[in-house]
């Protein structure tokens, strides 16, 4: 059933933004195209580094294995393989791929005759993950403040990086991001649950509609934004919360450097307190 029989009509030639007929082919059900290789490649390639990089450590533990930028010595400057040039290899395969991949959807829209937000949207995991291994190192002036890869190595240096600024939960837009990803799983559980409760009735009753779905919350909160809207609203949601986690990091450092509790002394120096 991985091709159905009505997806051949959308097997049609175009659409391709490199490459042209040449990569214009599928493997089995999947679309390639030239980014598919490309991301095929950093991906392969990206993967290999970390085995090598597992290889030459001290470890074979998955919890373990640590591939670390390089010192804050080395500033912006290309490091030795193993000490540290190793991360930015991986980086660089790391953002082929991603990058590789949006533009593959971007390609998919265009066969399908869609919009692109699709690969908008993803490209704001993508910005996220730029943001720490790239965006915030240059403005720091060393790739070494860009996070480990590893489990446990990435694991501390959140919490570390966290500590750095004593209670990191006062960042304004940390704030602004965890609300953003509650309310996006708020939201689409809600219309999760709408959707089962309403085509998944109980033995002997009829499947509902989306006039007992607009009808429930209707009467539970007195509105209902619509099929078509709360998709909308989660997409807001989550591309809100990717981008403030990013703001959140980046300007921990290059645009502040003291305690985030600090920060709110502006609330308590307003004149309504005086």
């Amino acid at each position: 059933m991985s091709m159905l029989s009505f997806e051949r009509k959308y097997r049609v030639r175009g659409g391709t933004l490199v490459g042209g007929d040449l990569f214009d082919f599928w493997v089995g059900p999947f679309y390639v195209g030239f980014f598919g290789v490309t991301a095929l490649f950093f991906s392969v390639l990206g993967t290999l580094l970390i085995l090598y990089g597992a290889a030459i450590g001290p470890t074979w533990n998955l919890w373990q294995i640590n591939i670390a930028p390089p010192d804050l010595s080395y500033g912006l400057a290309l490091a030795p393989l193993k000490e540290g040039g190793l991360w930015q290899l991986i980086t660089i395969c790391a953002i082929g791929a991603f990058c590789s991949w949006a533009l593959r959807q971007a390609e998919i829209a265009r066969k399908l005759g869609m919009g692109y937000h699709i690969p908008v949207a993803f490209s704001f995991a993508i910005f996220a993950y730029v943001t720490l291994v790239v965006i915030r190192p240059v403005l720091l002036g060393a790739w070494g403040h860009g996070f480990p890869y590893g489990i446990q190595s990435h694991l501390d240096w959140v919490s570390n990086v966290g500590y750095q600024y004593l209670h990191f939960h006062y960042n304004p837009a940390h704030m602004l991001a965890v609300s953003f990803f509650f309310t996006t799983t708020l939201a689409l559980s809600l219309h999760g649950g709408l959707i089962l409760s309403a085509t998944n009735p109980k033995k002997g009753e009829t499947v509902k509609g989306g006039e007992h779905e607009n009808t429930f919350f209707r009467d539970t909160i007195g509105y209902s934004i619509g099929a078509l809207g709360i998709h909308r609203l989660g997409l807001f949601l989550a591309l809100s919360a990717g981008f403030w986690s990013a703001v959140c990091i980046v300007i921990s450092g290059p645009f502040w450097t003291r305690g985030w509790p600090e920060w709110w002394s502006w609330w308590l120096d307003l004149p309504i307190w005086s």
